[in-house]
């Protein structure tokens, strides 16, 4: 075994182990179906709802497309060089296509999707937007600064080609007429700033113009992409690129008369027969159309653009590239798709709208005292009045949850309703709304740390040191509680090969106790809990008891022993080494201290500590080694020190200590 030797003035030398040491969280808000169009561009669309088709003019390409309704192409009509506008017969049986490219108007047969007549307007006219009115068709032509209206008369045996009906215009104006008011006109340039647009009583044959404008003092809308009257011809609502809604104005004098709030840019409106507004904008990241009921300021349904299954995008909405079916069963949408193509789309507001719910409730509340909750319900599409939300109401007495009344919603969204929590703790108001078939269902939820009294926990023995391998009883107190009287506690040995553990759980006697006796082999904390109820708060208490070791020191070499200066003292030949063994309690990379005393001057003297490793065993050996002094008494013990013996997990102990002298 290793062996150090001091020198013998200082009567000992220091012990050295025979062991190595062992170091120890809007969304589309309506659903739609797109279609490629084999078009290079766009630039109207009309719907024939007698023949249930859809026609898209390309001016790129010069032709028409007919679509069925389900997207899939059923005729073309080309040699329409740079062909815009279109414009349906009362009857549905003609189709008339503005032809700027070849100066003329062409009749379009829409059973058979064949070109039927071509009527020229004249060299340079470039006609490009027509409109039925009056018994006639009326048409914007003219190149930049010679904008003017003439009409096409095809009701006696030849047609009658009239110029000049209606100028001062920039450019060819857009026309917009309604089966509703027969003989009303409406007309604005594309694209100007401020935007200007004048009404036409066409009764007579001659456009009179009986309105210009917009009269307003307001904000005048710039750069004009659509317009359209309602049914009866008393309003016309204009999409322009900006401001960001759809603006209404009165036909009789052209003053503003309320917007569909939209967002950044307008470009396409369509009315349906029964007045149902369709306001679509040019949004890459914004929803792309609203529909609203004549006269509403909150939306029926809005449409955002979903992803194509081809890759190609959602799209964007192109200029006027909006149309209803006669009955409303359809809206269809042109847009311009990533890829660079276009597309028809089929609005579908068979899907409901999302809806959100928002719920606020006040952070922190008073058991039995009222508190207020609000929230708002919130969607593009408007809420019938009176819809109602169901209140849900879970606590630490009703953790099923207790319904409360139902709240009504105002009409603009919002809700508000109060409460008097009878538990305290976590109390969560749910509120939930149902759904129906324009809306989806929501819920939402917050939560209101309502207060709860502190109860009284105690648990005893704290700082006691106990002996090693004592059986202790340990008591937890617990104070006035409302129902819950069950009370945990946890023994927690220190080291961290012994983890936490429940040691006794249980309902406290009618003293409020409740007890448990541990054997303790180690530092320990304990914890006793309170986990609470409806009208206290969980509670804990601790308790951090210490444990000593235990610890031997056995001498061996020695001749005799003998009792003498009231101790028993080991008699060592001065020629023969000293073998101490120490016996301690053990545990991974623990070391134990050795010190040596001499007596000497009337009083023991330290002559020596030192720590060594303590074999896996709990076993130490330490031999002396030199030429000791004989006569001299000395004394050795072995010891536990903590956290300086290597770990923390006992409470310091000292061994008893050993007597012994050398003789010759």
């Amino acid at each position: 075994m290793p062996k150090r030797t001091l020198p013998t003035a200082t009567a000992l030398a220091v012990l050295f182990s025979s062991a190595a040491l062992a170091v120890t969280g809007a969304t589309p808000a309506v659903a739609d179906t797109s279609t490629p169009l084999p078009v290079q561009s766009a630039g109207d669309i009309v719907v024939d709802g007698s023949h249930q088709r859809v026609f898209v003019s390309d001016p790129v390409g010069g032709k028409v497309v007919a679509t069925d309704y389900a997207g899939t192409v059923v005729g073309t009509v080309t040699s329409l060089p740079g062909v815009k506008g279109l414009e349906l017969s009362p009857d549905a049986g003609t189709l008339y296509a503005a032809v700027p490219g070849d100066d003329s108007l062409v009749a379009v047969d829409t059973a058979t999707v064949t070109e039927a007549k071509r009527y020229p307007t004249g060299e340079g006219t470039d006609p490009q937007y027509p409109a039925w009115a009056g018994g006639k068709l009326w048409f914007g032509y003219g190149a930049a600064a010679q904008g003017n209206i003439g009409s096409l008369d095809v009701s006696g045996p030849d047609p009658v080609v009239t110029l000049k009906q209606a100028g001062g215009w920039y450019t060819a104006p857009l026309l917009a007429s309604t089966p509703g008011a027969p003989d009303t006109l409406a007309a604005g340039v594309e694209g100007v700033s401020p935007i200007t647009v004048a009404v036409y009583d066409v009764s007579s044959g001659t456009a009179a113009k009986t309105a210009t404008g917009p009269n307003t003092s307001d904000y005048v809308a710039s750069n004009l992409r659509d317009l359209a009257l309602t049914p009866d011809g008393s309003h016309l609502v204009v999409a322009s690129g900006a401001p960001y809604r759809h603006q209404v104005y009165r036909t009789s004098d052209l003053t503003p008369d309320g917007t569909y709030p939209t967002d950044a840019y307008p470009n396409a409106v369509a009315i349906a027969p029964d007045g149902t507004v369709a306001a679509g904008i040019d949004g890459m990241y914004e929803p792309d159309v609203w529909v609203y009921e004549p006269g509403s300021s909150t939306a029926e349904h809005v449409y955002d653009f979903t992803d194509t299954a081809d890759g190609t995008g959602a799209g964007t909405l192109v200029p006027g590239g909006l149309a209803f079916t006669p009955d409303e069963s359809h809206l269809f949408a042109v847009v311009a798709t990533r890829s660079g193509g276009y597309a028809l789309r089929d609005l579908d507001d068979t899907v409901p709208a999302p809806t959100t719910l928002s719920v606020n409730a006040p952070a922190t509340a008073t058991r039995a005292k009222e508190l207020t909750v609000t929230g708002r319900l919130t969607s593009d599409t408007a809420f019938a009045p009176g819809t109602a939300l169901a209140v849900t109401r879970t606590d630490p007495e009703s953790p099923a949850g207790k319904a409360l009344a139902p709240v009504t919603v105002a009409a603009d969204g919002t809700y508000s309703f109060k409460d008097t929590p009878p538990a305290g703790g976590a109390v969560t108001y749910a509120v939930s709304y149902a759904g129906d078939t324009r809306h989806t269902a929501a819920s939402a939820s917050d939560t209101v740390d309502v207060s709860r009294a502190t109860p009284t926990l105690t648990l005893d023995k704290n700082g006691n040191v106990y002996a090693y391998g004592a059986d202790v009883s340990f008591t937890a107190h617990l104070g006035t509680t409302y129902k819950n009287r069950a009370v945990e506690i946890w023994a927690d040995p220190y080291g961290s090969d012994k983890p936490d553990k429940l040691v006794k759980s249980g309902t406290v006697n009618s003293s409020g106790n409740l007890s448990v006796t541990l054997d303790l082999t180690r530092d320990t904390r304990l914890t006793a809990k309170f986990a609470g109820d409806a009208r206290y708060k969980p509670v804990t208490a601790t308790s951090r008891v210490h444990t000593k070791v235990s610890v031997s020191t056995t001498p061996s070499r020695h001749y005799k022993t003998a009792y003498a200066w009231s101790h028993t003292y080991y008699y060592f030949r001065k020629s023969v080494d000293p073998l101490f063994t120490t016996r301690m309690t053990s545990y991974p990379g623990r070391k134990y201290r050795v010190e040596t005393q001499g007596y000497y001057a009337g009083a023991w003297h330290t002559t020596g500590k030192e720590y060594f490793a303590l074999e896996p065993g709990g076993v130490g050996a330490v031999e002396l080694t030199g030429t000791p002094s004989t006569g001299v008494r000395f004394r050795i013990r072995s010891a536990y020190i903590d956290t300086s013996s290597g770990d923390n997990v006992n409470a310091t102990t000292y061994g008893s200590w050993k007597y012994f002298v050398f003789t010759s």
